[in-house]
């Protein structure tokens, strides 16, 4: 296997334009496609992609973070704060609830409750890459299961801060902490989004009109990168997650006169890293210990999913949405996410979970991962027309317009090009 940058590169290009192509001329979807590719091209497919995928996929994990400054830039901030009941209510319920009743699980897997509560709260997590780009490609993110997701999704990225603080004293490994005080350290997290929320209002505007005034496209692209990146190391540094942090940004951002641009400018980008993150998901997936393991493996896959889905299926209907959203909702965020990666690398550096039982856990993690698009495909195409048809929704037939005339689209952004073209 050839080591080098180049062809490496080549290879992951070419995988997603061979196999993303074939998925959607399947109807499988792209996210499908992006995984079958890894697959492929893994250590136990054609072998092109070794050790090295999982750098890859700690790069590409960016795609995630340009992904939710993106989402940000679409959501006005009182619009924001007008979600602030279903992020607290219904996405705190579902990290709380599933991370008790997986840690109950998970004392089977292990002999300490510590160490079953760290399994616990990784399980809670689900991916907001795989869900967010499932919903957009299905025209889903405005429904009542797009947005109660999104805020479930928002509620455990949020969650994932304490969490981290929390593995250490799980531990019993106060000297892994920061050694700074919880006031302080509370003031530095406060201090560096005040001065997020300050800066993008007062600041990036006159910059980045000033780069505009330069009339060079490529000088722009490389101003909304800039944003981006710093947004994401300031986080970072002061132990925030670094897509969280960049969806703040792109919150303060969304009445910019330069929104439109940004997004048209970083999306490109946006979609690469995450179609890249998704094959290393793929490669990522260790079949010669799913071999060896079979059955443990599988029970842990399916017991998760169960839980999951029944957990969000019941806070669903509590929280007021109909039976078939509450059931798209349950079909779409039953997997565990990129987050569970880090929280079980954390959890085995503190000695809470030992390596022959963080393999096999991370093994499940991606397949769950991979098996979130053939479900959303089992309720697109077999669950969701029987509960039309039990409904007795109107299933005729769409009307044949055989007129032709003018037609005015008034308003040509992302949604009127579409139906342009």
């Amino acid at each position: 296997m050839n080591g080098s940058f180049l062809f490496q590169a080549f290879i992951y290009l070419a995988a997603a334009v061979v196999m993303v192509p074939l998925a959607k001329r399947f109807g499988l979807g792209s996210v499908l496609g992006y995984l079958l590719a890894g697959v492929v091209i893994g250590r136990y497919g054609l072998g092109l992609v070794g050790h090295e995928g999982e750098d890859v996929m700690h790069f590409a994990e960016f795609g995630v973070v340009m992904m939710l400054f993106v989402v940000g830039l679409e959501l006005d901030p009182r619009v924001l704060w007008r979600m602030r009941g279903p992020v607290l209510g219904l996405g705190g319920l579902q990290v709380l609830i599933t991370a008790v009743v997986l840690s109950a699980v998970g004392r089977w897997l292990t002999a300490s409750w510590p160490a079953a509560i760290a399994i616990g709260l990784a399980g809670a997590m689900s991916s907001t890459a795989l869900v967010l780009q499932l919903h957009q490609e299905k025209g889903l993110q405005r429904t009542a299961a797009g947005q109660s997701g999104f805020a479930i999704l928002l509620a455990q990225d949020l969650a994932v801060i304490p969490i981290l603080a929390l593995l250490p004293l799980l531990a019993h490994a106060p000297d892994s902490a920061p050694a700074v005080a919880p006031w302080l350290r509370g003031a530095v997290v406060i201090g560096a989004v005040t001065l997020l929320i300050v800066a993008g209002r007062y600041l990036v505007g006159p910059v980045l009109r000033a780069v505009a005034g330069t009339r060079l496209r490529e000088l722009f692209v490389a101003a909304a990168l800039l944003l981006v990146f710093g947004i994401a190391l300031l986080m970072e540094k002061v132990g925030l997650s670094p897509a969280l942090g960049t969806f703040v940004g792109g919150v303060v951002l969304a009445n910019s006169e330069f929104r439109h641009e940004l997004q048209s400018d970083i999306d490109p980008f946006k979609g690469l890293l995450l179609g890249i993150f998704f094959i290393a998901v793929g490669a990522s997936i260790d079949w010669g210990l799913v071999a060896q393991h079979p059955g443990f493996i599988a029970a842990i896959v399916v017991t998760v999913l169960a839980v999951k889905f029944v957990v969000l299926l019941v806070l669903g209907r509590l929280f007021g949405m109909g039976r078939d959203e509450s059931v798209l909702l349950a079909f779409s965020l039953p997997q565990v996410g990129e987050f569970a990666f880090v929280l079980l690398g954390v959890a085995a550096g503190l000695g809470l979970i030992t390596a022959d039982l963080e393999s096999p856990l991370a093994a499940a993690v991606a397949l769950t991962m991979g098996l979130t698009p053939l479900l959303f495909l089992l309720w697109e195409r077999v669950v969701a027309p029987r509960m039309a048809v039990a409904s007795g929704a109107d299933l005729r037939e769409a009307d044949d317009i055989t007129g032709r005339g003018p037609v005015i689209i008034a308003g040509f952004d992302a949604f009127g090009s579409t139906a342009g073209r």
